[in-house]
C-alpha cells in the first residue's frame, strides 16, 4: 500500500506542468490532511514494535516525496526563466539613461543637524502654522499693539477682511508663536526647539522675505541663566564640531525675555574668511553675533496660563540660513532660493549624509 501511494504521488509530481499544479500535489501529499501526513499520524497508535518497523518506512516516504516536489519546483522555475529569457530582448546599443540626481538642500541638512543635537539634550521638535493671528505672533509675547518692536518686524499683514475671531492675520515673523502654542497646550516641564519658515519684508545679501529660524524653549522649575549658557555652548560646539568655541553674552533687549542677551561667538580669519572658533582676542580674531536669548519674561509665562513664581525658563533663537552660511562657507543668502542647479550640486548633501553625533553632524 505504501509503495503504491509512493508511485501514485511520484506520477502526479511528474505530471505537474506548473507551479500551481505542483502545489496542489504537495497539499494532497504533505498538507494538513494529506495522504503522507495521515500515515505519520498513525504512528501514535502503534505498539513500540510496530513503530520500529513502520516509522522508518513512513518517514522515508515523507522525505522522498518532499525531495521530489522540491526538485520538480526547481525544474519548473528553471523552465519558466528560460522561456522568459527567450522571449525578452535587450538592445545593448541604446545609451543608458542617467538616473535622476538630487541633493539635500543645506537648510534641510542643518535642520536635521539641529534636531540631532538637541534630541541628545532631551529636546523635542515642535511645529506650528505659518499663518498666525496677532495674539500668538505679538500680544502673548509681550508685544502689545502700541509696542515699537512691531515696527522692527516688517510684517506681511493680510487684508482687513482676513480676520480670525477679531484678530488680524499675518505671515508669522518668527517661530516664537510655536513657543506660545506649546506652553498653552502642554504641561511643564517643556523642552522644545521650533524650526521653520518665517516672513519679513526685507531683501538684500543677508536678508530674504522668507527665511528659516530655529527657536529653543525650556520651561521648568528653578531655571537660570547658567542653564541657558551651558545649553548654548553645548549646542554651538556640537554644531560647528569644534571644542575651541568661545561664547560671549552681551546685555540686550527683547520684549519676550528679561533679562535678554545677544550671543557672540569667537572667530579667526583664514585666507580672508571668518572661521568659527579660535581665540577672538588675537589680531586675526574677533566676535560675531549668532543668536539672541534670555530668560522668558514673566508676562509671557502668565499669558500662557502658567504661574511665573513656580515656572521659569529660557529661550533662544537664530537664523538657520545664517548658521548654514557660517558653517559651510556661503556668502550670499539669496542664492539659497535662486534654484540654481549648479549651486545645489556644489553645496547640496547626499541623501545618505544623515547627521549623527557619533559620525559628526556635518558628515
Amino acid at each position: 500500500m505504501m509503495e503504491q501511494l509512493k508511485q501514485e504521488l511520484s506520477a502526479a509530481i511528474d505530471a505537474a506542468d506548473s507551479l500551481d499544479a505542483l502545489d496542489a500535489v504537495r497539499v494532497q501529499a504533505l498538507g494538513k490532511n494529506g495522504a503522507v501526513t495521515s500515515l505519520l499520524k498513525t504512528l501514535g497508535s502503534m505498539t513500540p514494535e510496530e513503530r520500529k518497523v513502520e516509522g522508518p518506512r513512513i518517514n522515508g516516504l515523507h522525505s522522498d516525496i518532499a525531495d521530489a516536489i522540491e526538485a520538480k519546483r526547481d525544474a519548473l522555475a528553471d523552465a519558466e526563466l528560460t522561456k522568459r529569457l527567450a522571449s525578452e530582448t535587450l538592445d545593448l546599443s541604446l545609451p543608458a539613461k542617467d538616473r535622476p540626481k538630487g541633493s539635500v538642500h543645506p537648510v534641510s541638512q542643518v535642520m536635521d543637524e539641529l534636531a540631532e543635537i538637541f534630541a541628545d539634550l532631551g529636546f523635542a521638535v515642535a511645529t506650528g502654522p505659518e499663518i498666525e493671528d496677532d495674539w500668538h505672533n505679538f500680544t502673548a509675547l509681550n508685544i502689545p499693539e502700541s509696542h515699537p518692536a512691531r515696527a522692527m518686524h516688517d510684517t506681511f499683514y493680510f487684508g482687513e477682511n482676513q480676520m480670525r475671531d477679531g484678530q488680524p492675520m499675518m505671515l508669522r515673523t518668527h517661530t516664537s508663536p510655536v513657543q506660545i502654542r506649546t506652553m498653552t497646550d502642554q504641561e511643564p516641564p517643556i523642552r522644545i526647539i521650533a524650526p521653520g519658515r518665517t516672513y519679513r519684508s526685507d531683501s538684500d545679501a543677508t536678508h530674504t522675505p522668507m527665511f528659516h529660524q530655529v527657536e529653543g524653549l525650556v520651561i521648568d522649575r528653578d531655571i537660570h541663566m547658567g542653564h541657558l549658557k551651558w545649553t548654548l555652548e553645548t549646542f554651538v560646539k556640537a554644531f560647528f564640531e569644534r571644542d575651541d568655541i568661545v561664547l560671549r553674552l552681551r546685555p540686550s533687549y527683547f520684549p519676550f525675555t528679561e533679562p535678554s542677551a545677544e550671543v557672540d561667538v569667537g572667530y579667526s580669519l583664514k585666507d580672508g574668511k571668518r572661521i568659527i572658533g579660535g581665540d577672538p582676542n588675537t589680531e586675526e580674531g574677533g566676535w560675531m553675533e549668532i543668536l539672541g536669548s534670555g530668560m522668558v519674561n514673566r508676562k509671557v509665562i502668565e499669558a500662557c496660563g502658567l504661574d511665573p513664581d513656580i515656572w521659569q525658563g529660557f529661550a533662544f533663537g537664530c537664523g538657520i540660513d545664517r548658521l548654514a552660511m557660517l558653517k559651510y562657507g556661503m556668502d550670499d543668502l539669496r542664492a539659497f532660493f535662486d534654484g540654481d542647479l549648479r549651486w545645489i550640486e556644489h553645496y547640496g548633501f547626499s541623501a545618505l549624509d544623515v547627521p549623527t553625533l557619533s559620525a559628526g553632524v556635518g558628515a
